[in-house]
């Protein structure tokens, strides 16, 4: 059974006990039959609102990712459809069986204006809860996210501290074995220049000797 219809049942269910409850408080008290209906409007929204925000935080803990998170309005929408055609059949049904007093309406105004009446108490608070359930969700999995990076930078860190006191002795090693390389690279190239001008400056006389002559 898919999950539009649990929810369309469900509702169904609700909404005919809570105007069959309605019928018999009507009766015993009814100069409060106004607070009384408001009351019973109020339980059925307090079902659906606790119902779809609970389908909302649900869906954004298994989809994180708004994206790929499930279709719920369209559930509710076919829930809220069926729960207020289901009510208003059943409401019409139980009005024949039994006096409770629960409405003298006809089967056609219990399938129309009552039931259009039935998926809009069903379908807008749904919707609303849903967004706001998705919402709580969200904020929840941020906030957790949030702290776990935390943590983790923080093990990082304790793990692997830094020592500037190192860190500055082996970066004065490397200048002074810089500089004590540059040093003897300059002492090369002066010894060479010295070795060049040396020779260079040499202006002694050569000695020609004559050509040997072969015997005749």
């Amino acid at each position: 059974m898919t999950g539009w219809v649990v929810r369309g049942i469900g509702m169904c269910l609700i909404n005919v006990g809570v105007r069959i409850v309605l019928g018999v408080t009507v009766t015993q008290w009814p100069l409060h039959g106004s607070q009384l209906r408001w009351l019973g409007i109020a339980v059925v929204l307090i079902a659906v609102v606790v119902w779809a925000g609970l389908d909302g935080i649900r869906d954004r803990r298994k989809n994180p990712d708004p994206d790929y998170g499930d279709d719920l309005t369209m559930v509710w929408l076919k829930a809220a459809a069926l729960g207020g055609l289901a009510a208003g059949l059943v409401t019409w049904l139980v009005q024949l069986i039994v006096d409770f007093s629960v409405g003298q309406n006809t089967l056609f105004f219990e399938l129309t204006s009552g039931a259009a009446f039935t998926v809009l108490v069903i379908f807008i608070p749904a919707t609303i809860a849903v967004f706001l359930g998705r919402l709580l969700a969200g904020r929840e999995a941020n906030k957790k996210l949030a702290a776990a990076d935390a943590e983790h930078a923080k093990e990082r860190h304790d793990r692997h501290p830094v020592d500037s006191t190192a860190g500055a002795s082996q970066q004065s090693g490397r200048h002074q074995s810089g500089r004590d390389q540059s040093g003897r690279d300059q002492s090369d190239r002066d010894q060479s220049d010295r070795d060049q001008t040396q020779w260079s400056g040499d202006n002694s006389d050569t000695e020609v000797f004559p050509a040997v002559e072969k015997d005749k």
